[in-house]
């Protein structure tokens, strides 16, 4: 009898933030979500609520999804806002701000004190190098208020903003790097630093275990398929404005000339 060949599946990306919101804002990716954060925020959390996050799998597949970001609750209080970026964003630090203080504002009803306000913390990933940070080497930045001159007093210790950027981690080597091996596993989930990581983070061995799973189920290649030809649309409809911004300006100039 001649043994039949198991057909390998395409891994999807991690880091297409559709698949990235599954991976990590469905119920039931509590213990992912949990060791991935407390890996960024550097401390231990005790409990997180993934109840807000919509599950894409059960929702009507349409051409245009809007942003999509991880919303997570932290030990019962704080609010946290993790957002996978992979289409180039000339505003993006605007835009944190307003998100962070979108999600700060939530924090409080009409008519309660101000001081019931929780900490906020927004959670930037991002495949392209960020402008404003061109400077920075480093792969991943914590942002806060701090007095302008001493640059060590924190104003408020409720405003935080994390940058991870990864396309710095290029070069990185660093074995004990528990942020690494997550974000390797984002750019490349079959990498062996990711193989030999999964021997020994249990969550780590889950999340790509669920990646699996995804990536052979019918309903969300479709989700996939419709989420990356938005994102190519975007990307070309913001191409022919540029270049319909260029010839127009050379236009103008040979007029004045």
């Amino acid at each position: 009898m001649v043994k039949q060949e198991t057909k390998k599946v395409k891994l999807l990306s991690p880091k297409l933030d559709v698949v990235f919101q599954a991976l990590f804002g469905e119920e039931g990716s509590e213990r992912i979500t949990k060791d991935f954060l407390e890996t960024i925020l550097n401390e231990k959390i005790t409990e997180i609520d993934l109840s807000k996050n919509a599950i894409l799998r059960r929702e009507k597949i349409k051409e245009k999804l809007g942003i999509l970001d991880v919303m997570v609750k932290i030990n019962g209080k704080e609010n946290c806002d993790i957002e996978m970026q992979i289409v180039e964003q000339t505003d993006i630090i605007e835009r944190i701000l307003y998100y962070w203080s979108k999600i700060y504002v939530k924090g409080i009803r009409k008519g309660e004190r101000y001081e019931k306000l929780q900490r906020a913390i927004v959670i930037l990933i991002t495949d392209k190098n960020i402008k404003e940070l061109e400077d920075i080497s480093k792969y991943h930045t914590k942002w806060k208020i701090i007095e302008t001159e001493s640059r060590k007093k924190i104003l408020t210790d409720k405003l935080e903003i994390h940058i991870i950027e990864t396309e710095k981690i290029k070069n990185e080597k660093n074995d004990k790097d528990k942020l690494l091996d997550w974000l390797t596993f984002l750019n490349n989930p079959e990498s062996e630093r990711v193989k030999e990581k999964m021997k020994e983070n249990e969550n780590l061995k889950e999340a790509k275990e669920k990646l699996n799973k995804m990536s052979e189920d019918e309903k969300m290649e479709q989700i996939v398929w419709w989420r990356e030809k938005a994102i190519l649309d975007e990307n070309s409809n913001r191409s022919a404005a540029y270049d319909k911004g260029n010839e127009e300006g050379k236009k103008e100039k040979s007029k004045q000339g």
